[in-house]
């Protein structure tokens, strides 16, 4: 079994048991974006945190190496990476996407439902917060939900 099958196993199995990825990143003691984020295959897992998640999700065992290796993080199609940004400083935006845009999506979904952070009503911030290892940068967007609202064609 690969990264890409458990993967999809994984995403049918939370939806089966009806678990939210909040309550799969509390059993382990993670935060919510990196668990979403690794159990869509962008980190590796402990191998006893992955026991653990196997176990809440009901999957194989043979699971647990997979989930713990290293894997190859992949972000947009091959036909797009020519488009990526050449200043280190917006290169990490994306980068950092590329790893977490998939569990920023998905939990976008699961707290408000189908649709889009705007970034027409939106704002950003940013702080510059001292830590001992060296200034760390935080960067908030605030954007509205905005729903999809699909209408027939006789609407």
């Amino acid at each position: 079994m690969n990264r890409n099958e458990i993967t999809e196993q994984i995403v049918v199995a939370r939806l089966a048991r009806g678990l939210s990825w909040q309550e799969l990143a509390d059993a382990v003691g993670r935060p919510v974006l990196w668990t979403t984020s690794a159990l869509l295959g962008q980190h590796p897992v402990p191998a006893e945190l992955a026991k653990v998640l196997v176990e809440m999700l009901g999957l194989d065992e043979s699971a647990v190496p997979v989930l713990a290796a290293p894997p190859m993080r992949r972000g947009w199609p091959a036909s797009l990476a020519g488009m990526a940004p050449t200043d280190p400083t917006i290169y990490r935006f994306y980068e950092a996407l590329q790893v977490y845009g998939g569990a920023i999506k998905e939990l976008i979904h699961e707290r408000f439902g189908d649709g889009i952070m705007s970034a027409i009503n939106f704002s950003v911030d940013l702080q510059k917060k001292p830590h001992p290892s060296g200034d760390r940068v935080v960067v908030t967007f605030d954007g509205k939900f905005l729903p999809y609202q699909w209408v027939s064609a006789r609407d």
